[in-house]
């Protein structure tokens, strides 16, 4: 294989410089780099000759342009592979990559540590009320505590969406270090399989009537779309709290807003929301019962090392030949086998 004869580009960022350094050490790879402010002389020759994209998980982070959609798989006809920075894959039209013939992998499992102590941070940090008091104590003089009583997590009772890598991690720190009973929804996964990673399978509607805390840890798709609106929400009890460090548009904000001032739930911790990072003047952040962060959850040193090294791996793999571990849209394989061919003279295996 020739020097440079691997093509791959991102735009503006990387999760890691890792991924730089694992990607250099291969003479027939050329790692371009373009800004979202980039020229389209300047881009359009890269993104032609390119074999892979690894894109930003975030969509507003991404100049729209950007995106893959079916208009910018016009413009890549040598593309093989579109690689997500993180778990998530938001800016990626899978159905349009999939009718392209181009593979869409993540790294999902990378930050499941960093997300599910998040998820647990939010938790307890509601639960106690850790979040008034402080800002209490910023605003006021003489705060009365007993105005600031909380309650303990241990012995409660977790509903957790989704049972994947981070939320099978969020049942065994809520199982184990709590004490927690764990209910779970996921229409993927059978009964066994969710005992075997800590939960009680259950659907939607029961486990929003029974938990105490409602955790969201599913992928937005089709399915999962608008899946927490006004009707879930009033399932919930009065004494509950909302916990989402998945992405946004999986629950109505607007809802949820109307949901907190009616009193129907306690509160709710917010990682992810439909447009990031929200406006200071956006109406959750003006309530006192809301912990929010700016889709931070999986944002730590030791998760985006491990997020860079693991994209880096399997963009090599996959270049390599080999069938990489995290397909999100595995029906295009055979197709993808082909133009791969084309592309390199052999069947990836």
């Amino acid at each position: 294989m020739s020097v440079n004869s691997k093509r791959v580009f991102y735009v503006k960022y990387l999760a890691n410089p890792i991924y730089i350094d694992i990607l250099k050490a291969r003479p027939d790879l050329r790692l371009d780099r373009i800004e979202n402010e980039s020229l389209e002389d300047f881009y359009l020759p890269i993104i032609e000759a390119a074999h892979v994209y690894q894109i930003g998980a975030a969509r507003d982070e991404l100049a729209p342009h950007f995106h893959v959609d079916a208009a910018f798989l016009k413009r890549t006809p040598n593309l093989l592979l579109v690689s997500s920075n993180g778990a998530g894959f938001d800016p990626v039209d899978v159905a349009a990559c999939t009718d392209a013939g181009v593979l869409v992998v993540n790294q999902s499992g990378g930050n499941a540590h960093s997300v599910a102590e998040h998820a647990l941070a939010m938790m307890l940090t509601l639960s106690k009320r850790i979040i008034q008091s402080d800002r209490r104590l910023r605003r006021e003089r003489g705060v009365n505590r007993n105005e600031l009583v909380g309650n303990e997590v241990e012995g409660k009772t977790v509903g957790i969406v989704g049972l994947g890598n981070v939320g099978r991690r969020i049942a065994a720190l809520c199982k184990g270090l709590l004490g927690m009973t764990v209910l779970a929804y996921d229409p993927y996964l059978t009964a066994e399989v969710m005992a075997n990673r800590g939960g009680e399978k259950v659907e939607l509607d029961e486990l929003l009537r029974r938990a105490d805390f409602v955790s969201i840890s599913c992928p937005l798709d089709k399915g999962s779309r608008g899946m927490i609106g006004v009707r879930e929400f009033a399932l919930m009890q009065p004494h509950a709290y909302f916990i989402t460090t998945a992405r946004g548009f999986i629950h109505d904000e607007d809802a949820l807003l109307q949901a907190l001032r009616d009193k129907r739930i306690a509160g709710a911790g917010l990682d992810v929301w439909s447009k990031e990072p929200p406006p200071p003047e956006h109406p959750l952040l003006q309530l006192d019962n809301v912990l929010a962060s700016p889709h931070t959850a999986g944002v730590t040193i030791e998760a985006r090392r491990n997020m860079g090294r693991i994209a880096a791996e399997q963009v090599l793999d996959t270049l390599d030949g080999k069938r990489p571990p995290r397909i999100i849209n595995p029906e295009v394989w055979p197709r993808y086998a082909e133009r791969f061919k084309q592309a390199f003279g052999v069947m990836p295996g």
